[in-house]
């Protein structure tokens, strides 16, 4: 639930707006530097962002990796909008707790400027331990923001594969560089939308309305989930995010996207946030009780001719022992038995 919590921590600031100063001081509190952030790309004004660094550090709000994505985010923003005085800008961070220089390495890397790479070496020297870190994302061991797997989901058979298939025990190709999928993404994401106001990273939560109707992987459910609840509450509070929605609306769109922005349109015209956040909660529960939606849809599979397992794989997975190695091969005679020993088990 910690992490679940730290999800909306981005949907608050709009609730903040008016505590908002024209320029942060420089022993602001929390809510005061959650409501200058909300307004700052109205009125971008990156020479205060070395001020707000020290304030995230002071209060705390650094220590926590897992919590801290809307800051890092924002950081993230404000680098690649100020290509030309990112370096100083840094430079004016410091002296900056040691514990906290993290933020300042994934912000860089989280820029996505063409050469951040070149800026996290400039920087090295002043955060030396923070070295490692720093090796492994200019050697690309470290995922990126765009390297967060929101464009394109597996097809239903890599899905399936990917469960059951024995290659992941003996494969030797190097695992695919990505970032998880976390609250912490979608906190980050609207960071760099606070500090830039740019659409990529609007976009990007909007592809991620199609996971609220996940039916098989509890992260993408509960991300897709706070996508759309995140949405609704921040739009119905920002009249410009609420007129970029509903721009976004009228686009091309994926299908399972569509209706589920409409959705958000209207809940925030509306300010019926509240059911969204319910049925988000509901969603989530459903899933972790009844299980994933391919052990309900099994006996579908066998009819329309999807894929065939055999009876031995799935009374592995049945006893949820597929991950200790037993094997399992896709591919084999799909029995009517085998159906009836996966529907007996939900």
């Amino acid at each position: 639930m910690r992490r679940l919590a730290a999800a909306v921590v981005a949907s608050l600031i709009p609730t903040l707006v008016s505590a908002a100063p024209h320029r942060l001081p420089d022993y602001a509190g929390k809510e005061t530097l959650l409501g200058w952030m909300n307004v700052y790309r109205h009125n971008p004004d990156p020479d205060r962002v070395p001020t707000a660094v020290r304030v995230m550090s002071r209060l705390g709000l650094l220590s926590d990796p897992e919590s801290a994505g809307v800051y890092v985010g924002f950081l993230a923003g404000v680098i690649a909008a100020n290509p030309d005085k990112a370096e100083a800008l840094i430079g004016r961070m410091f002296p900056l707790s040691s514990e906290h220089h993290w933020a300042i390495v994934r912000a860089v890397a989280y820029s996505s400027r063409p050469e951040w790479p070149t800026l996290l070496r400039r920087l090295a020297d002043r955060m030396p331990q923070r070295q490692v870190m720093i090796e492994r994302y200019l050697d690309g061991k470290l995922p990126t923001l765009e390297q967060a797997p929101i464009e394109k989901d597996e097809t239903w058979g890599e899905q399936l594969r990917a469960r059951f298939t024995l290659a992941k025990y003996f494969s030797k190709a190097a695992p695919e560089t990505k970032l998880e999928l976390t609250p912490d993404l979608l906190d980050t994401l609207w960071g760099y939308y606070y500090a830039t106001g740019n659409y990529r990273p609007l976009a990007r939560i909007i592809l991620m309305l199609r996971w609220s109707k996940e039916r098989d992987a509890i992260e993408r459910l509960t991300l897709g989930s706070m996508a759309k609840y995140t949405l609704a509450l921040n739009s119905a509070r920002n009249p410009d995010l609420l007129e970029t929605l509903k721009w976004a609306s009228t686009q091309p769109q994926p299908d399972a996207v569509t209706p589920v922005l409409a959705e958000v349109v209207e809940a925030a015209e509306t300010f019926e946030t509240g059911k969204l956040r319910n049925a988000a909660l509901a969603s989530i529960d459903e899933l972790r009780r009844k299980g994933p939606g391919y052990r309900r849809d099994i006996s579908l599979w066998g009819q329309v001719g999807e894929g065939a397992i055999a009876i031995g794989c799935i009374a592995a997975a049945v006893a949820g022992q597929v991950e200790f190695g037993i094997p399992c091969v896709v591919g084999g005679a799909a029995t009517s038995a085998a159906l009836r020993i996966w529907n007996g088990q939900n």
